[in-house]
């Protein structure tokens, strides 16, 4: 018999799908704030996810990226689950001793042996051990992830883990660094793809300066393509609001995703800046590559560059299809302009 996870992976191993999630649900208590929504998201896509407020949608977003845990429903990236309900998540806290227990037992055996060195050792091995396990709990790093794999344990993904598979994500609510320059805000972005490590750093090996002169010169390219060439030194509070929205999107764009998902891109835009944002979409699309899905209020946005479209309304799906098949959708109409009157 074929178990839900392993439906899941077969599901979504489709080369053309960037992102799969099914039967999403959030529930906050007694409410549900999602509820057994689906999204396949096909690679260079441009995908919008439309309701009207408290539909659902950023609550949707939170999950999909590993803020916020689902209640059921998966989440997949290329075909790899990513977030969904935990699988034996009892037996990882056991994997944080057995080391250290295997070290302390052979260190027992090395005391009775009358082996003192080979006791001390082993003692502060398990310690190391014990420590080292604690640690990774907490960081999660590859290595770690591994080996809960391959003892059959499932955890959903964190943000830090989201972004390492390919997602990038910007805020409803502008969430730069203001004190930091422009050009740093976007190499904050970069630290997950940097190599040097704290030794690198401390005794400033040529390998951490190569990476830190490639690093900078990757953030002005991307400063450049979204518009903000020249203007690297400036504090981020600085920029008018509009550019501050480009800079947000070329920190997402500074770890390399493969989908860009950008929260309300174009609110409180004027028309130029929000014609300029949809030619930017559009722009990394086609020069990047990437899959763009976003939230968005501007019908004028969602209906010029959207390649399909998804309707939420009080957390569930009631519609979805290319935008002219949405617009034409009577539940559409009626969620957003209220039941005609009889």
């Amino acid at each position: 018999m074929t178990n839900q996870s392993d439906t899941a992976l077969s599901d979504t191993a489709q080369p053309d799908l960037i992102l799969v999630a099914e039967r999403v649900t959030k529930r906050f208590g007694g409410l549900v704030a999602v509820r057994d929504v689906d999204l396949s998201i096909p690679r260079g896509a441009i995908v919008s996810v439309i309701g009207p407020n408290g539909a659902g949608k950023t609550t949707f977003f939170n999950v999909i990226v590993g803020i916020s845990e689902p209640t059921a429903g998966d989440v997949s990236i290329g075909g790899r689950r990513m977030i969904g309900s935990p699988v034996r998540a009892w037996v990882e806290p056991f994997t944080w001793f057995i080391p250290a227990v295997v070290l302390a037992l052979l260190a027992t055996a090395a005391s009775y042996a009358g082996l003192e060195f080979f006791a001390l050792l082993g003692t502060v091995l398990a310690l190391i051990a014990l420590m080292t396990m604690l640690l990774a709990a907490i960081v999660r790093p590859l290595w770690y992830m591994r080996i809960l794999g391959r003892l059959g344990i499932f955890r959903s993904a964190r943000p830090n883990e989201m972004v390492a598979a390919g997602i990038g994500r910007t805020f409803q609510n502008i969430r730069l660094f203001a004190n930091m320059t422009v050009r740093e805000n976007v190499l904050v972005g970069m630290h997950l793809k940097l190599k040097a490590n704290l030794v690198d750093a401390f005794l400033s090996t040529p390998r951490s300066h190569a990476e830190e002169a490639s690093a900078e010169k990757r953030a002005e390219e991307m400063l450049a393509l979204v518009g903000l060439k020249g203007r690297g030194d400036g504090l981020a509070k600085n920029l008018p609001y509009g550019d501050q929205r480009r800079l947000e999107v070329a920190r997402a764009l500074a770890s390399e995703p493969s989908l860009l998902l950008l929260d309300e891109p174009t609110s409180g835009m004027n028309p130029n800046e929000t014609a300029e944002m949809m030619g930017l979409i559009r722009k990394l699309r086609q020069e990047l590559g990437i899959s763009v899905l976003l939230i968005e209020h501007d019908m004028g946005v969602v209906m010029g560059i959207s390649d399909q479209v998804t309707v939420l309304d009080h957390g569930e799906k009631i519609a979805e299809g290319t935008p002219e098949v949405v617009r034409a959708n009577p539940k559409v109409i009626e969620a957003y302009l209220g039941k005609p009157a009889t």
